[in-house]
């Protein structure tokens, strides 16, 4: 499986979105247990969360890419 769009020229079909990336994160237990009640309290998966406070350090700093795709909204993903 490739992380990057098929070109229609190519003879793929042109997807709907980007395929998200998975990553390994190694935290401190404490840190851990810390993010995973703030998600709690926010309605949040611990994933959704740690995407939240990135994307809000990336912009903070200016180093947010003007490609990133917008977070996903609340709730369960649409079916289709």
């Amino acid at each position: 499986m490739t992380d990057r769009p098929q070109d229609a020229a190519a003879g793929g079909d042109a997807p709907t979105r980007r395929e998200r990336k998975p990553v390994l994160l190694r935290l401190d237990p404490a840190v851990h247990d810390a993010l995973a009640r703030w998600a709690a309290d926010d309605l949040r998966s611990l994933n959704a969360q740690v995407d939240l406070l990135l994307r809000r350090a990336l912009s903070d700093a200016g180093r947010m890419p003007r490609d990133a795709a917008a977070p996903r909204r609340p709730g369960r993903p649409a079916r289709g």
